[in-house]
């Protein structure tokens, strides 16, 4: 795996990963139940995937809920986790496969294991407390993340104010490897046939074009005439 030293919601991070399938949009790719996915979704992934090689960089995308859980997770959630189990987690950036074809963010390294941490609604939090087991919504991305590091174990952490927090580790399964890579296999030969055809239709690649040097305007003086 290759670890790029960046901030994640960085624009450095997002350019990472345009172009490329990431573990938090593997659900895209393979089902809650880890096979591999078939019919609209795939192809309209590789649709949002080609749009982002052929701009250059990510789509623009907003989300003021994601942002407020990336500030709890940040301020409460992880150094909670440290102070209660006493284990030091590492911050990353984004990591990738050896061939940069399928890159992950994860919330945090400990030792030769990952860490997906969700601060979800109170609600949605109580719900899971009570399920007591992974949200199956999150199964794609916390196997994908497993097949980008290669790691054995993954740890899902939910956490919200007031209430106990869910903490469950993950074991790599070989069964939903073998599916993802699949599924990553499915997925590139489809972008390649898309890129030749866009390039076919355009003419040739895209054109892209740097933003111009803002060049600062000489005041103009005006003489004026009591």
């Amino acid at each position: 795996m290759i670890t790029h030293n960046v901030a994640q919601g960085s624009v450095d991070w997002a350019i990472l990963r345009s172009g490329i399938p990431t573990a938090s949009e593997m659900g895209n790719l393979v089902t809650d139940g880890l096979e591999v996915r078939k019919g609209e979704m795939p192809r309209t992934y590789v649709a949002k995937k080609l749009a982002e090689w052929w701009t250059g960089g990510p789509l623009a995308e907003f989300n003021s809920f994601d942002m407020e859980q990336g500030s709890i997770l940040e301020n409460e959630a992880l150094p909670w986790l440290e102070l209660d189990t006493g284990i030091k987690v590492h911050r990353v950036g984004f990591i990738t496969t050896d061939d940069s074809k399928a890159g992950c963010s994860p919330d945090g390294l400990v030792a030769e294991s990952g860490l997906e941490c969700k601060c979800p609604r109170i609600e949605t939090h109580i719900r899971y407390l009570l399920n007591g087991t992974v949200p199956k919504e999150y199964l794609p991305q916390i196997h994908a993340s497993l097949f980008v590091t290669c790691f054995q174990s993954w740890t899902f952490m939910s956490y919200r104010r007031r209430l106990p927090a869910l903490v469950i580790n993950i074991e790599r399964d070989d069964e939903a490897q073998a599916n993802i890579e699949e599924a990553l296999e499915s997925f590139w030969h489809q972008f390649e046939e898309g890129k030749k055809r866009l390039c076919e239709l355009n003419g040739g690649p895209p054109k892209r074009f740097s933003a111009a040097p803002v060049v600062q305007a000489e005041p103009e003086y005006v003489d004026v005439i009591p």
